[in-house]
């Protein structure tokens, strides 16, 4: 998995996220600040921008390049959450990308930062799912139909943590915005990457 594919990932999740801003946007509107497509779709076309002028050249760089975007271009939660991930994804890319290793450790990161775990209903609730399928050996695109799972288990959940917690009983009958974003990451995966877990 070399860089040019990773940037393609990248670039397909930048253009899932701006395709589906509205319905994120909604999703958070019903249960948090209204502004998770709005900010992660601002976050994406810096870190498209970015990439544009300063191509990376190597996996490590490129993730951490992305996370320092994300973290000073997104607001909320979601900038310092998806940053924290990609810096850790950085720090776990050697010269041959795992993608199970990079998102276990995107995963330690968020749960770390975040203080969450499955079933509080947030990102995490995604991208577990997502991390075990692959630690099993299956493919990106059953990475992505877990992380699909996961999103939709969020549907009934009252949340726990961030904003939505606020909200009690309410917060239910609603998917997770952050659980519906990194969807959209491993569904750009299994799109771009594809067999090459």
């Amino acid at each position: 998995m070399d860089t040019e594919a990773l940037t393609a990932w990248i670039r397909e999740f930048a253009r899932l996220i701006a395709a589906n801003k509205d319905e994120l946007t909604a999703l958070d509107s019903a249960i948090g600040d209204g502004d998770h497509g709005t900010n992660m779709d601002r976050g994406l076309t810096a870190v498209v921008s970015v990439l544009d002028a300063e191509p990376q050249e190597t996996p490590s760089a490129l993730f951490k390049k992305v996370g320092m975007t994300l973290i000073s271009k997104v607001g909320g939660a979601s900038g310092p959450l998806y940053g924290t991930a990609f810096l850790r994804m950085a720090a776990a890319a050697g010269d041959e990308v795992d993608l199970a290793k990079v998102l276990r450790a995107a995963l330690d990161g968020v749960i770390a930062r975040g203080k969450a775990e499955p079933g509080d209903k947030t990102m995490i609730d995604a991208l577990a799912p997502a991390v075990d399928a692959l630690a099993a050996g299956q493919s990106i695109q059953a990475a992505a139909d877990a992380a699909a799972k996961g999103r939709d288990a969020t549907i009934p959940l009252v949340a726990r943590k961030g904003r939505a917690s606020y909200l009690g009983e309410r917060s239910a009958g609603h998917a997770d915005p952050g659980a519906t974003s990194v969807t959209l990451l491993l569904t750009a995966a299994a799109t771009t990457l594809g067999g090459k877990a």
